[in-house]
């Protein structure tokens, strides 16, 4: 197959910006990793975007544009397009030089039982803008099809690493609003699954307390105490004792929380130090569900930035090794976007993106819609 230049987009649950990343790639290696950009969201469009989320949960028709959402929609596209041509102005690139954009959206809803999946984003207003093709709505086919629709980049972290020639098993971390596993051992069947709140618990405490968009280097978490009594109270939520796959929603435990660990009684130091012990505990209890324990994890997302929450997670999984994607050459930050541009390229041709044991989907299956400029 053909190498393309292709450029994913991504914007996570935990909507903090968007990540652009350039990849070389057929759709089944991996060739050059390019460069790759960041646009952050001001708070005002962060607004824009928690309007939309709690909007989101009244939808029953995927297709649905009530205005919050049409305006979150109408702005995630914008902010995209922007990034886009911010990299390529920064790299001295023109439309032609990349062969297709991979772009995610944002999701405002994830709720597989009733087949809904909903990520804002108009690809087609973006391939007319960018004057580039635009794969997206990624997740739709999926969901459709009885697939949980998440997580959807395992067999992009197959293929990175495969590059590595690590003895196996290997697990990856994704760490952003939600927290997800790929678990890789030799060329046995993929298994993923999301494993429990990632961030977006942690950040949602911090802002509604103190107003700060997160624990900035896990400093509030690092001078309280956990409540381990609270955190056993919310893992025996019977999500984290179902088998992979299965996939959450960003605020699928805001409620369950807020029933079972009082956190409106606890200093704002230890509500995050136990919602960051939680983050690692179900992690930890993710790992019993594995055919067999990983020797190494290579961990990514916003999650890493916490310090303390990787102490918890080494403590965890200890006796394996715990390394940072960074720190093994990969580019953390960027790394769903890289990823989205890879299921870009494999979407182009006809690969599958998702498969029985990673999404539950019933055959391995391709994924995503083809915009035209």
């Amino acid at each position: 197959m053909a190498w393309l230049s292709a450029l994913g987009l991504m914007s996570g649950t935990s909507y903090d910006g968007v990540d652009v990343a350039l990849v070389d790639t057929n759709g089944e290696e991996i060739g050059r990793m390019g460069p790759t950009f960041y646009r952050p969201y001001g708070e005002g469009e962060r607004a824009v975007l928690r309007e939309a989320m709690t909007a989101a949960a009244e939808l029953s028709d995927r297709t649905a544009r009530p205005p919050p959402l049409s305006d979150a929609e109408d702005l995630v596209t914008r902010t995209h397009a922007e990034a886009v041509e911010a990299f390529m102005a920064a790299n001295g690139m023109e439309p032609q030089d990349i062969a297709v954009v991979g772009f995610h959206g944002q999701t405002v809803l994830h709720d597989p039982p009733r087949r809904l999946t909903v990520q804002l984003g108009q690809g087609q207003a973006l391939a007319r803008r960018l004057g580039i093709p635009v794969v997206h709505d990624f997740r739709a086919a999926d969901v459709a099809a009885g697939g949980q629709g998440a997580p959807f980049v395992p067999v992009f972290h197959r293929a990175l690493v495969r590059l590595l020639h690590a003895a196996g098993p290997v697990a990856v971390l994704n760490i952003g609003g939600v927290a997800n596993i790929t678990y890789i051992d030799g060329e046995a069947d993929l298994i993923a699954c999301d494993i429990g709140p990632g961030n977006a618990l942690i950040d949602d405490f911090m802002r509604e307390r103190t107003g700060r968009p997160h624990d900035a280097e896990g400093r509030a978490a690092a001078a309280g105490q956990v409540d381990e009594a609270a955190i056993e109270r919310i893992l025996a939520h019977p999500f984290f004792a179902e088998p992979a796959p299965k996939s959450l929603d960003r605020n699928a435990f805001r409620n369950w929380i807020a029933a079972n660990q009082s956190l409106s009684g606890k200093s704002l130091e230890d509500g995050a130090a136990t919602l960051t012990a939680l983050t690692a505990a179900a992690i930890g209890r993710a790992i019993t569900l594995l055919p067999r324990r990983p020797q190494s994890y290579i961990v990514a997302g916003g999650g890493i930035r916490n310090p303390v929450l990787m102490e918890m997670l080494s403590a965890r999984l200890a006796p394996a090794r715990v390394a940072t994607a960074d720190a093994i050459g990969w580019s953390a930050d960027a790394l769903e976007a890289q990823a989205f541009a890879y299921l870009a390229v494999r979407s182009l041709n006809g690969l599958p993106l998702s498969f029985p044991s990673t999404t539950g989907v019933p055959q391995p299956m391709t994924g995503g819609v083809v915009a035209k400029p």
